[in-house]
């Protein structure tokens, strides 16, 4: 497994993958500098810098997220959320086909790995609200502003 640190304009990410693909992309609130290199962490931080210049909207990277097959199937279904959109969390747990595991839906959006790429924070409370980040609420917010600039937003 390897490590890198990249500095985003929210804050530093830790990216952790191998040959596998991506397994990791967190929000540090500290600032270390491991600057390890491969393939695969160089391309998911070239696509990220993409992504924080506008200049891309959907990302293109293998991901190997560690998580139970209901976790796995949540943020499938969130990588199907277009960029510049949000859904409630009663729609994602439609979405998964049944309305009653929107809170087991909200559990495994809440636990997602692989920050940005896999889109947790374009799920939000059902009456508009920005309910839980693990990034943090300003996070999210931020994130959710700056895919607005780029097409139209809920």
């Amino acid at each position: 497994m390897q490590v890198t640190h990249f500095s985003s304009p929210i804050g530093t990410l830790e990216i952790k993958g191998d040959e596998d693909g991506i397994s990791q992309v967190l929000f540090l609130d500290e600032h270390p500098s491991i600057k390890e290199s491969s393939p695969i962490l160089d391309e998911c931080v070239k696509q990220l810098c993409e992504y924080f210049e506008n200049k891309r909207t959907e990302f293109e990277l293998l991901l190997n997220p560690s998580g139970t097959d209901f976790q796995k199937t949540v943020w499938e279904e969130l990588q199907n959320i277009p960029n510049g959109k949000t859904i409630s969390y009663m729609e994602l747990a439609k979405r998964l086909g049944d309305p009653k595991v929107i809170r087991a839906a909200g559990t495994a959006n809440g636990k997602n790995p692989i920050a940005i790429i896999i889109p947790c924070h374009r799920v939000i409370g059902s009456d508009g609200s920005l309910t839980g980040y693990a990034g943090g609420l300003k996070r999210k917010q931020w994130l959710l502003e700056h895919e607005s600039s780029q097409g139209s937003l809920f």
